[in-house]
């Protein structure tokens, strides 16, 4: 799997697919039994320093800084960095409404994930590698949060965001990745997803409905009939059905069109295309 620089990755699958494992990989908190993982042309395990200076990383559970007050823990961590712009810093926080007086153990836990993300944005990396970041926002702070991706993507920043949430990923994302099971299910970008969907189709009839030519064409699946009414999933061209329709008198026909949580469903009943192996490498820019 390659992600370009430059782009919004979202990388969907439910909890325990293998997401988090992936993001440490990238960060060399955990070593690869085979393959190899880049950044940027640096090697995941070898370079593990090196790629850090270039990463902004929100991890899915924080560290516990304990009684350090929030303006300590920046302080800290922005040290390490070797300094950051303490103009972002507090462009950040009120954004947020992040008191950075307070100690880490007086926060909510909407606050530590403000916290979270200040750290991981607030040098401006090349790269922002984010493991489920809204978790414990709020509806209002997700949306600025969706908004700092847009602006930071618009800086050329690269974006890695790992979700299980759809609507999250189809904010913000260029291209996707389902994980399932530690296997990569597909990459594609978002209309290119939209491409492979099915249809779910409902035919009202006037009189006899041609139930087995509907069972038998093409592309048909999960044929229900219940009175004068016909439910159906339709996959690919519609010419097949409308082929065993010819001659009936049908009084009403409806398409819905799934939204991607359904299609992403699709994959997790095992209907969708099957992982092509396992995730060799995953490479971020070049």
């Amino acid at each position: 799997m390659r992600i370009e620089e430059g782009e919004v990755f979202g990388y969907l699958g439910p909890n325990g697919a293998g997401k988090t494992t992936t993001i440490r990989l990238l960060m060399g908190l955990i070593h690869p039994g085979a393959g190899s993982a880049s950044v940027f042309g640096l090697d995941c395990q070898g370079q593990a320093v090196e790629v850090k200076r270039h990463v902004g990383y929100v991890a899915g559970e924080l560290p516990q800084f304990g009684g350090l007050r929030g303006s300590e823990i920046v302080a800290y961590m922005a040290g390490l960095r070797g300094g950051v712009d303490e103009k972002v810093v507090e462009e950040i926080c009120k954004r947020f409404s992040l008191d950075l007086g307070q100690r880490f153990r007086e926060y909510s836990r909407g606050n530590k994930q403000k916290l979270a993300i200040l750290l991981g944005f607030m040098h401006r990396p090349r790269l922002l590698i984010l493991d489920e970041p809204t978790g414990g926002l709020d509806p209002l702070n997700q949306q600025e949060f969706y908004d700092m991706c847009l602006r930071t993507r618009e800086r050329g920043t690269t974006v890695f965001l790992s979700s299980h949430i759809l609507s999250e990923v189809e904010r913000i994302s260029d291209r996707v990745g389902i994980i399932r099971d530690g296997h990569l299910v597909r990459t594609a970008r978002l209309d290119q997803l939209h491409d492979i969907r099915f249809h779910q189709v409902e035919v009202e009839f006037a009189s006899a409905v041609p139930l087995d030519a509907i069972r038998a064409a093409a592309g048909v699946h999960r044929v229900e009939s219940h009175d004068h009414r016909v439910r159906c999933i339709v996959r690919g061209s519609f010419e097949p059905l409308m082929s065993a329709l010819a001659g009936a008198r049908v009084v009403n026909f409806s398409s819905h069109e799934p939204s991607l949580e359904e299609i992403f469903l699709t994959y997790y009943r095992g209907q969708g295309q099957s992982a092509a192996g396992e995730v060799e490498s995953i490479v971020s820019g070049s």
